[in-house]
């Protein structure tokens, strides 16, 4: 497959055929259709044959997709064949999460440490990792290799905390903090904005109840 650009838009859907392409090889599907995979993931057959045809095609007329060559295919593209090395900045609540969040190991994310600069944290064991204070962050990305880190820390401290990231050689940055990060060309930023998905949710919720007039309520009201 020679190199060409490929839309974000299609990037955004291979983490989506990856899942549920595992999800048919743990139940024994050896092959399926594009047409009985968009029944399934609730995109057109059109979609997925436009998709796939980016990187190659995979399938053959008439006879369908091997799923499980589908599967690793798809895990290749988007570079799970190989282990990425991953620290976590930020120790509270979310951070704790993601630290034990196990799906990330069984991709191949190994989450080498948890950093942090509150004291009352620093020190304390979480899943076997001891969570460690950002003065030794330099060395610790240096000494692990790191390449990809995941910031949940305050948005005051955001901008500071992935200026040096870059400077410790980081070139990917999962950003849960509320606010873009502008870095150097090749360092690579996923903003996870939560607030965002749930306006982008309540937009949706509205125009459904406008749609159909259907207002739900989350308790009586007077009747007129």
């Amino acid at each position: 497959m020679g190199e060409k650009e490929i839309s974000q838009a299609v990037v955004a859907r291979l983490p989506r055929y990856f899942r549920y392409l595992g999800e048919l090889r743990e139940q024994g599907v050896e092959r399926i259709s594009s047409g009985d995979l968009s029944v399934i993931m609730n995109v057109t057959a059109s979609q997925i044959r436009q998709d796939f045809n980016h990187f190659g095609g995979f399938g053959q007329q008439g006879y369908g997709y091997n799923v499980d060559f589908l599967y690793h295919e798809i895990g290749r593209i988007l570079g799970l064949d190989e282990e990425h090395q991953l620290v976590i900045i930020g120790a509270g609540n979310l951070g704790q999460a993601l630290a034990n969040y196990m799906n990330f190991e069984k991709r191949g994310f190994l989450v080498k440490g948890v950093f942090d600069v509150n004291p009352k944290l620093v020190g304390r064991q979480l899943r076997g990792l001891e969570i460690m204070h950002m003065d030794g962050l330099e060395h610790f990305i240096k000494m692990h290799k790191i390449d990809i880190a995941v910031l949940t820390v305050p948005k005051d401290s955001a901008i500071e905390t992935a200026k040096l990231l870059v400077l410790c050689g980081v070139k990917a940055i999962l950003n849960f903090a509320h606010v873009d990060l502008n870095v150097p060309e090749g360092v690579q930023v996923e903003n996870v904005h939560l607030s965002d998905s749930l306006m982008k949710l309540s937009y949706n919720l509205h125009r459904y109840e406008e749609a159909f007039g259907k207002k739900t309520s989350g308790g009586g009201g007077k009747e007129g």
